[in-house]
């Protein structure tokens, strides 16, 4: 988890910091636009990168994508991956990622404490203001939003983002001349127009959440610098005189206090000599031309597109990840139905028989998986079986089999798979309270096995099943397990060695009166616990499949 956040924060760090460079080529152009491109590096520390592979990865891959990857398809990949971590020995990881669990436990609570002070921090000054705003008095001023009369010292500003309204001190009237006065309602006139108050308001969300990345608070006072400045020249381009509107700025900086909120947009912020400088100057803004346009604009498809299409292409088909190496010869044909055929399945000498087998069942060979993970698919998948001669040299290995096969299944079943993880059920062996009942094996040279027996006839509908291990390690464990509970589980026990055990128990979909659920089983008669949790598993998702033809 750490890392997915330290390659989400760099990441964003490195957009922020493209965007500020953009700003300062774009000095000489209008405040708003600057402002506008803040923002949106702002917003970007709230998608991560991954959200945009992720929905690019529900785009049909092209064909094309069948051939080898782009370099810069997997240099963008590479950039979209949590930091790599170096490989440690056995015991040192162990102790290493007990190390992280504490870590990470550590980091949440200062993190949590970072963020419930600045939440809190915000919340007492917002109290304020909508205390302010509670006691206003309604005024008689024409103006798109309502106008109301606040007692007390606060600047001029706009409160609230739904339904904005815009509150004066008390007796302003008295001490601006009514062509200031007329100054300060523009220059509020367009922070209602421009919605600054959503803009601040999603910017503090930002800080909140990552209140530690000082980069972040530097993007706050800039925002406000050109919010600010976007106002003022908007006011002067609607012909307010440079020299009264300065004044009217000086008057209510010399009469109130700042606003304590940033979304609480009002006159007073930024830096105030910078802004009477530019106000009194009045130089003309330099309109955005075409180059800078076009070149803005593809820079914005860019940043959207690029991990998209990465996600394309990371669902492209298996086969386009890397050529497998074929069999010297293969025959596929499909099973008569009316002959009664046993299933079997042998790789020796490399050499491949598959009798009675259907393709799901050569899928989870070919690509390692269990039927838990794979989906999509015609509804023959599972039904129609095949039987499969195929040879390759006397000395290919087991793996090198299955790769040939996995070619033999895309070329003959027109076979598309892609891998993804998706949120599922994960489970987790712990021990138990007290000491395990998994017992020393009877006879440690047999070969380790798990044998399964079915305790109740075929015609009932509850299945209730004796599962018994002969000095079998906790993997094999492990694997039996997730096989009956439909999910990957994970062994948390820190047992080593091979054990002899014996458990009962019912499917997951028997009756209750079937027998003792795996879980009560693993409990009671191994000593251990199951425990069901949400987690990332990874699956594979068949994308096309055809019935192959007899040769």
């Amino acid at each position: 988890m750490i890392a997915g956040i330290v390659s989400h924060l760099w990441q964003s760090t490195i957009f922020a910091a493209v965007a500020c460079l953009l700003t300062f080529a774009l000095r000489k152009n209008p405040a708003k636009l600057r402002h506008a491109i803040l923002v949106i590096a702002s917003i970007k520390f709230l998608i991560p990168f991954s959200v945009l592979v992720g929905i690019g990865t529900l785009v049909p891959p092209p064909q094309s994508a069948a051939l080898a990857q782009s370099k810069w398809v997997s240099t963008v990949e590479q950039v979209s991956q949590p930091l790599m971590t170096l490989p440690l020995p056995a015991p040192r990881a162990a102790r290493s990622a007990f190390n992280r669990g504490y870590l990470t436990s550590a980091l949440l609570a200062l993190w949590g404490c970072g963020f419930a002070a600045i939440a809190i921090c915000w919340l007492r000054r917002w109290k304020r203001v909508h205390a302010i705003r509670g006691a206003a008095v309604p005024a008689n001023i024409t103006f798109p939003v309502p106008v109301k009369f606040a007692s007390g010292l606060i600047e001029p500003g706009v409160v609230g983002i739904v339904r904005p309204i815009l509150l004066l001190p008390a007796g302003i009237g008295n001490r601006l001349d009514p062509a200031q006065l007329n100054a300060i309602l523009a220059h509020e006139l367009c922070h209602v127009r421009r919605r600054d108050n959503l803009t601040a308001a999603i910017h503090m969300v930002v800080q909140a959440i990552f209140w530690f990345h000082p980069l972040l608070w530097w993007l706050g006072v800039r925002l406000v610098e050109e919010r600010e400045r976007a106002c003022d020249e908007e006011v002067l381009r609607l012909g307010a005189r440079p020299q009264i509107y300065a004044e009217s700025i000086l008057n209510v900086c010399r009469l109130y206090i700042e606003s304590p909120l940033a979304c609480v947009s009002g006159v007073t912020g930024s830096d105030l000599k910078k802004r009477i400088e530019a106000i009194m100057k009045n130089r003309a803004v330099l309109r955005v031309n075409l180059v800078r346009k076009i070149a803005l604009v593809a820079l914005a498809i860019a940043a959207i597109a690029l991990p998209v299409t990465l996600g394309v292409f990371s669902a492209a088909p298996v086969r386009a990840q890397a050529p497998a190496p074929v069999f010297d010869a293969a025959s596929v044909k499909p099973t008569d139905p009316k002959l009664r055929v046993g299933l079997d399945f042998r790789i020796t000498g490399g050499r491949l028989v598959s009798t009675n087998w259907t393709l799901e069942l050569l899928i989870r060979e070919a690509y390692g998986v269990r039927y838990y993970q794979i989906f999509g698919g015609p509804s023959w998948l599972r039904d129609d079986r095949f039987n499969i001669e195929a040879t390759a040299a006397p000395n290919a290995s087991r793996d090198q089999v299955l790769a040939m096969l996995r070619t033999l299944l895309e070329d003959r079943f027109r076979l598309q798979v892609h891998r993804e993880m998706r949120e599922g059920t994960v489970y987790e062996l712990t021990l138990g309270k007290g000491a395990h009942k998994l017992k020393p094996p009877a006879n440690d040279t047999d070969r380790p096995m798990i044998r399964m027996f079915r305790n109740t006839p075929v015609d009932l509908p509850g299945v209730s099943y004796t599962e018994v291990g002969q000095n079998a390690t906790l993997a094999q464990l492990t694997e039996a397990l997730s096989n009956i509970v439909h999910g990957p589980v994970n062994d948390k026990t820190g047992i080593t060695g091979s054990y002899d055990f014996r458990y009962d128990y019912a499917t997951l979909d028997a009756p209750p009166d079937s027998g003792p659920s795996i879980f009560t089983s693993v409990q009671d008669q191994l000593g251990l616990k199951l425990e069901a949790r949400k987690g990332q598993v990874e699956v594979l998702v068949i994308d096309h499949a055809e019935k192959p033809s007899e040769n």
